[in-house]
């Protein structure tokens, strides 16, 4: 429970002044009630970070899981995660932030390279998403391109890149890699928040390296979206879309793998948001 504007919720400190400094901010009164405070009067509960990192390997859309070495769950494949650190300890130094934490647990599972998509994802607090205790998640999505190989850590027995298509999109039961606590429905929401920006935001290039091919890029939206463009089309759209891309003068160093001619080579042109959409249903 948190005290809101109002103060609900407070379970200690003298009454609000009703008088005329009623409503000032006076830092010596703030340091005597937090002296007096009692975090112990609520109930407790442990918040967390989950990580969705997604990349593109071999042409898949692929999520990085490990499998759970303790309990609960344990033999289970989940998300990266952990508790966010409220202070220093034997583990490692605090979180500064929530974004901080989920970074650190994430490259505690792979290498990262300098540019990187983050962003939160949603809160998931269900009063029964984890036996031990009330935990809130934060949940985060990380778009990166063709990331290396994961390592295990003290946590998890394996990790690896899972394409999300062997996981029903998102629906973890009754798979090989049946997802711990509600990781399937984080997924599920990644996944479909992933699908959704790529009509109208120009976050596919968050999965191609600086220069690329727009054969390249067809192929992130082909791999995300799960089925096949109609390869002169899309190349018509992406130019004919605004700030989406340039050109960079350059030549891929080998042709298309019929011999022909060497591929224009592009990078990302600064724009956010993509006017006109792409928008899957009518590629």
């Amino acid at each position: 429970m948190s005290e809101g504007i109002d103060g609900e919720g407070a379970a200690q400190g003298p009454p609000r002044e009703t008088g005329q400094g009623a409503g000032r901010y006076d830092a010596d009164d703030e340091r005597r009630f937090l002296a007096d405070y009692d975090p112990n009067a609520f109930a407790p509960a442990a918040v967390t970070v989950d990580v969705v990192a997604l990349t593109i390997r071999a042409g898949l859309p692929r999520v990085l899981l490990g499998r759970r070495a303790r309990q609960p769950q344990r033999g289970r494949w989940a998300l990266p995660g952990g508790f966010v650190r409220a202070q220093a300890g034997p583990a490692g130094p605090a979180d500064p932030d929530l974004p901080d934490a989920a970074l650190r647990v994430l490259t505690e599972k792979t290498p990262l390279p300098a540019e990187i998509h983050l962003e939160q994802l949603g809160t998931y607090g269900a009063i029964d998403r984890d036996p031990r205790m009330r935990v809130i998640s934060v949940a985060y999505m990380v778009l990166a391109p063709d990331l290396p190989d994961p390592h295990s850590g003290r946590d998890t027995a394996e990790a690896a890149w899972v394409p999300w298509t062997a996981l029903g999109h998102g629906e973890g039961a009754g798979t090989e890699h049946e997802l711990a606590f509600d990781h399937a429905r984080i997924l599920g929401d990644a996944v479909e928040r992933a699908r959704s920006k790529l009509e109208y935001t120009a976050l596919a290039t968050a999965f191609l390296p600086p220069v690329f091919t727009i054969t390249a890029l067809r192929g992130v939206y082909e791999a995300v979206w799960g089925h096949t463009l109609h390869a002169a089309n899309f190349h018509r759209k992406i130019l004919a879309t605004p700030g989406f891309v340039e050109d960079t003068g350059e030549l891929a160093e080998r042709g298309g793998t019929g011999g022909g001619r060497r591929a224009r080579l592009y990078r990302a042109g600064g724009a956010a948001l993509l006017h006109p959409p792409l928008l899957r249903g009518s590629q």
